[in-house]
């Protein structure tokens, strides 16, 4: 086996890598996962403390990740959860560094984003795992000597030996394997010059030592006539940032001037532009407000159920599923949006869930299915549009699925991102595209008929005046 720049007396057979696993990290992206899931990185990749990491030519987002990587020392295959930690040998820091600007191009392999050369640093030393505790450990990172990073073990939504043991039943971990074990919140975007340094401990006890990596220009890009080519858009900036705000990019949500425009506006109003631009399938129909009196603005999140089956509702209904995960989740201004096919015969949610979205400053929920504890739902005080109460359990006709998917809603096509408002008419669903074209015609529709309005009452007839004609218009654009 040839040998290892790391810390390790080899070079390891292979490095395994998980995707999320710290619940800070799930509360930035927005998105907790309810398994682990892993990705492959070249054991060409890993370097020593001390080096060097080049961002290659042409390229803009190399992001660094401080993590908490284990070495193997006795192999594990099929092991459970209660004997897994004895198979880890040792405990390191690591940088999983990447490459965003090829993550797209990748699809979730990170062969490309995450195998580069020196992409894997280990060290500085190794801490026998024997007699450390893996809920105990801590792991930070520096920026040029700025703390940008810091969690603990206590903090992984997946237990260390829970990782080990779950890898064990796919492949055999062998001796010298590496698993770095994900990342907390703070990752983000280094450039060269910058320095990085990960450093893995237990609290006022041993530690592995500052792992340092710095970062330099590299002076090869990549060739179009061989493959795929790095490209960056707004949505690798923001993962590569962390957020939006961390990329420079201006907020996802609505801006309020925006958004006071469409607390103004009836969702009549919208219906009818949306209408006039070919746009006459977008009313979410069926559902009735448990607040008429309250205007509902906000992004559409997206759950969908399917129909209820047993073997399914066994390994999908149960613990953190794709239910709770999005009411866990959801952000503030957002509005969860659930397909439950028209089904009155169940709840979709109740009192407990309303309340967590509420806390967390969900504008709304819309369902085409029934609300379980109807009134304690409506006592909370978060508008929610429903087909109305039924006193069963989501388990009687659905089984949560999947969130952020394009999901039919009372007859309307709903994808993540789209602008939903809801009033005592009903709800419309308005594509993120169109929203300030619409709004600002339906605002203009308004004042027209508001002065049409005027003049009914004024004791004018309609014919002529709605819609106006010529002679009414003049005097319109003349008055208005």
């Amino acid at each position: 086996m040839p040998s290892s720049p790391g810390p390790l007396p080899h070079r390891p057979g292979k490095v395994l890598a998980v995707h999320l696993a710290y619940a800070s990290r799930a509360a930035q992206r927005g998105r907790r996962p309810a398994h682990p899931s892993y990705f492959l990185k070249p054991s060409s990749s890993v370097a020593a403390t001390g080096g060097t990491v080049e961002r290659p030519l042409g390229t803009e987002l190399l992001g660094f990740e401080g993590e908490i990587a284990l070495v193997i020392g006795e192999p594990a295959r099929r092991v459970g959860a209660d004997r897994a930690w004895d198979h880890v040998a040792g405990v390191t820091a690591a940088n999983d560094l990447g490459l965003y600007d090829l993550r797209g191009n990748d699809k979730g392999s990170n062969v490309r984003s995450k195998g580069g050369d020196g992409f894997t640093p280990l060290g500085p030393a190794v801490l026998p795992a024997q007699g450390l505790d893996p809920a105990a450990l801590r792991v930070r990172t520096w920026v040029n000597g700025e703390l940008v990073q810091e969690d603990t073990t206590a903090g992984l939504l997946f237990p260390l030996a829970q990782i080990v043991a779950d890898l064990s039943q796919h492949l055999t971990l062998e001796t010298g394997d590496v698993v770095l074990t994900g990342t907390p919140a703070g990752a983000g975007v280094v450039v060269p010059g910058d320095v990085v340094e990960v450093e893995v401990d237990v609290p006022d006890g041993p530690a592995t030592g500052r792992l340092r990596t710095a970062v330099v220009q590299g002076e090869h890009g990549f060739d179009p006539g061989l493959g795929s080519v790095p490209a960056v858009d707004d949505l690798q900036r923001e993962e590569a940032w962390g957020s939006r705000e961390a990329a420079g990019l201006p907020a996802r949500g609505l801006s309020p001037a925006l958004r006071a425009d469409l607390e103004r506006v009836p969702t009549a109003a919208l219906s009818a532009q949306l209408r006039k631009r070919g746009l006459d399938d977008v009313t979410v129909d069926g559902v009735r407000p448990n607040h008429p009196d309250r205007k509902l603005v906000g992004l559409a999140r997206t759950l969908r159920f399917v129909p209820h089956r047993t073997d399914l509702f066994a390994s999908h209904g149960g613990g953190l599923n794709a239910q709770k995960r999005l009411f866990d989740t959801v952000g503030e201004g957002e509005v969860i949006v659930i397909e439950a096919r028209g089904e009155t015969g169940s709840g979709t949610l109740g009192d407990i869930l309303a309340i967590r979205a509420h806390v967390r400053g969900a504008a709304g929920v819309v369902t085409d299915g029934g609300v379980r504890d109807h009134a304690a739902v409506t006592a909370v005080g978060i508008p929610v549009y429903s087909r109305g109460p039924h006193p069963a359990v989501l388990g009687r006709k659905h089984v949560p699925w999947d969130t952020d998917v394009t999901i039919a809603c009372g007859g309307t096509t709903v994808q993540p991102g789209d602008v939903v408002v809801g009033d005592g008419d009903g709800v419309v669903v308005v594509p993120r595209a169109l929203v300030e074209e619409v709004v600002a015609a339906a605002l203009a529709q308004e004042a027209e008929d508001a002065w049409i309005a005027g003049q009914v009452a004024a004791g004018n007839p309609v014919d002529g005046l709605f819609p106006m004609n010529a002679h009414w218009r003049a005097r319109y654009e003349q008055e208005a």
